[in-house]
């Protein structure tokens, strides 16, 4: 099994994964859609739980298209656009 690496981008409006094989070829690639909140004018929110979810819909969706686990990933690399990490 050649060696996996998962990527986790999150943005404004969506989330994605990516596997990629040590060479650097797209093994498989998911998306899902992201809600932004609009509580006031000039205002915009986002749910960590949705956050989440939206994330978790993606690496679930590239591992089975790659008909893979969680146990075959070497490295996972995360990148986002926000400013703040929620924990």
């Amino acid at each position: 099994m050649s060696q996996i690496i998962m990527a986790l981008d999150q943005g404004t409006t969506s989330s994605r994964t990516i596997l990629f094989d040590e060479n650097g070829k797209i093994v498989a690639q998911a998306n899902a859609p992201l809600a932004c909140h609009y509580p006031q004018s000039g205002w915009v929110e986002q749910v960590p739980e949705e956050i989440w979810s939206s994330q978790r819909q993606t690496i679930e969706a590239a591992l089975a298209q790659a008909k893979l686990s969680m146990k075959d990933i070497s490295a996972v690399g995360i990148t986002n656009q926000r400013e703040s990490t929620i924990a």
